[in-house]
Parts: structure tokens; C-alpha cells; sequence
């Protein structure tokens, strides 16, 4: 069968099995199928496909159809311009969660700022943690964008970190991020830190219904739920990243609207605390300066 006629009978498929975006999903699994990208799509239309690349294809195709995501079907997403590494041992990363980086690099300094007006010169030699780190994304962006900077990544999961590991190889990060298994900042010394960011766990099990089934169904639970409300492992990483923070050092952490104002009273005792909403004007990114 041609490229155009699988294509074509894929979105309907997709469709009738009510994938969202039938049509992005089918040629994004037909690219992977092919190792080429969308370009060649539209350039040869009548390219005519092998029985194994159908087979291939048709088994990517059952895989999506049964709610299993697109990056865990190819094992890619991309984040902060990195092609990343994926699987169903860690969170896939999503581009809300570069607004992180974005209120990092802020604070960070463009230019020569004082650190007493709450921001750092690029010249500092910064000391970053990222705590949950997942795939790394957040941790690799960060090495990538401040080649100084001094940058832990920790995650409870050893599978979570080996994949943090590969595509910090893959991207030549592995020399700049130290990599930990452990809950949350145990084990890391006392006023060490510039700033400590985090992608925690945030949506509670009492908002189980209202989250999209593939994510509750395929991507890993421990990243996703954080307890009964959603703000149970901030509470807990709260008062442990003031404790890790050097003085003047801030806190980070994509949150979600619904627990926006739990996070903001949990955050009562630090200074120039800020909630930054994302492009759809939900609050996504909470700093803090101790």
C-alpha cells in the first residue's frame, strides 16, 4: 500500500477509536515506522511500504488505539530543543513544565545583576538540585543553557534514573549532572543551594477521573499523584528545600491550578513568593526565595 493510502486509512482508525489528534499521531508512529521525517511524508506520497514496515506500523498503530502514548510507542519527546529519551518509567515531559526553566534562567541573570535584588550574575559558579528528576529534562535544559552551574539531579526511582543517565550521555551532559537515587533532598548537605526545582507529583487522587486515561493508565503513578489532595509531597519538599538553600536561594516547582493557593499559604514564611501562569492562564510555576 502507498505512503498517502496508509496514511489515509490510519487516521481513520485512530479516529474511530477516538485517539486525540488522529491525524499528528498517525504520522508521527508512520516517521518512527520509517526513520524519516515529516518532510519526506508530504514529498513521497507514492512511496509504497514493505509488508514489515505495514506490519510494524499496524502494531504502533494497536498500541495507540489502546491509550499507550505516542512517545512511550517511540521512546522520544522532545524538550527545551533536546530530542529526550523516554519510557513508561518516568513522566513524559510536557512543554508547560519549560516554564520552569524559563523562571530559572530568570532569576539566573542575563545580565550582571546583584544577588541581593534576587537574581545571580551568569558568572556565578550556581549550585542547582533537581529533585524528581524523571527523564532529566529538567536537569539537562539547565546544564545546557548554564554551562557554570553545579547541577544534582535526584529521583526516588533507579529505573527513572537510568534513563536520566542515557540521555544525559546521549546530549554530552554526563560530566555536568550528578546524578542521586533518594526521596527528595535526604541526604544533601545544608544550605548547599542556589536554587532547587522540581516537577513534583502535584494532581491528588481525588482528581483521578478528571486526568486524561492514558496518563492515569500508562505514565508512571508515583510522578503523577502525590496523595489524597495533590500537595502532599510539596509539603514535605518545602521545608527540606529551606533547609538546602543557601540563604537568598530559590525554590521552583511547576504546581497546578487547583492547589495553586494550598502551595502559596505552605510557602507563608519565604519571601518574594510568585505564581506564574502558564499560556493557557493556569497557574503553573510557583518561586520562593528563602
Amino acid at each position: 500500500m502507498q505512503l498517502k493510502q496508509t496514511l489515509a486509512s490510519a487516521v481513520s482508525r485512530l479516529s474511530a477509536d477516538h485517539v486525540p489528534s488522529p491525524r499528528l499521531n498517525a504520522e508521527m508512529l508512520v516517521m518512527f515506522t520509517l526513520n524519516c521525517d515529516r518532510a519526506y511524508l508530504y514529498a513521497h506520497p507514492e512511496r509504497e511500504l514493505t509488508h514489515d514496515e505495514q506490519s510494524r506500523y499496524h502494531a504502533a498503530l494497536a498500541e495507540r488505539a489502546r491509550g499507550v502514548p505516542t512517545q512511550y510507542i517511540t521512546g522520544h519527546q522532545e524538550f527545551w530543543g533536546m530530542d529526550l529519551i523516554v519510557s513508561p518509567a518516568v513522566l513524559i515531559p510536557r512543554p508547560e513544565t519549560e516554564h520552569v526553566i524559563e523562571s530559572v534562567m530568570d532569576r539566573a541573570g542575563r545580565a550582571p545583576l546583584r544577588q541581593a535584588q534576587g537574581k545571580f550574575s551568569p558568572a556565578d559558579r550556581l549550585r542547582i538540585a533537581d529533585v524528581g528528576t524523571g527523564s532529566g529534562c529538567i536537569a539537562l535544559a539547565l546544564a545546557k543553557e548554564l554551562p557554570q552551574a553545579e547541577i544534582h539531579a535526584s529521583d526516588i526511582s533507579a529505573a527513572a534514573l537510568e534513563v536520566a543517565r542515557v540521555n544525559a550521555a546521549r546530549h554530552q551532559l554526563e560530566s555536568r549532572i550528578q546524578f542521586h537515587e533518594g526521596d527528595l533532598l535526604a541526604g544533601f548537605e545544608k544550605n548547599a543551594f542556589d536554587f532547587i526545582v522540581s516537577n513534583p507529583p502535584y494532581v491528588g487522587e481525588s482528581e483521578e477521573d478528571q486526568v486524561q486515561l492514558e496518563v492515569r493508565k500508562f505514565e508512571p503513578r508515583a510522578a503523577v499523584f502525590a496523595g489524597p489532595t495533590g500537595i502532599e509531597v510539596i509539603k514535605r519538599l518545602i521545608p527540606q528545600a529551606r533547609a538546602a538553600l543557601k540563604p537568598g536561594g530559590w525554590l521552583v516547582m511547576e504546581i497546578s491550578g487547583a492547589i495553586s493557593e494550598k502551595v502559596r499559604r505552605s510557602l507563608q514564611d519565604w519571601n518574594d513568593v510568585r505564581i506564574q501562569p502558564d499560556l493557557q492562564s493556569i497557574p503553573r510555576v510557583v518561586q520562593a526565595r528563602k
